[in-house]
């Protein structure tokens, strides 16, 4: 049996194989000793038959725990400045100006 990264890699590369018909790739992975889940990968269009030939481990992170939280801005009262506003703005006067 030849290695699956190996030949997941020349798929990769070669363009004839990467957009070759199914029968076709069937075929070369025949010739080309692949997996059973390669094959069968290759025949039904689905990667998640190669899982646990490749060993992979469904990662999961539950992302609400690491995102910012959504606080509400505190409302002002008519007339109160922005404290995220400096004092006094500038006048608006340009450089050349002065």
């Amino acid at each position: 049996m030849t290695d699956t990264i190996e030949l997941l890699e020349t798929i990769g590369k070669n363009a004839s194989l990467r957009h070759a018909a199914t029968d076709e790739l069937a075929y070369a992975l025949e010739r080309a000793d692949a997996s059973e889940a390669l094959m069968a990968a290759a025949l039904v269009g689905d990667s998640a038959l190669l899982a646990v030939e490749l060993g992979q481990k469904p990662m999961k992170v539950n992302h609400d725990v690491h995102a910012p939280g959504h606080e509400e801005e505190p409302e002002q009262a008519p007339g109160e400045a922005d404290p995220l506003l400096p004092a006094h703005p500038d006048q608006g006067g340009s450089v050349r100006d002065q």
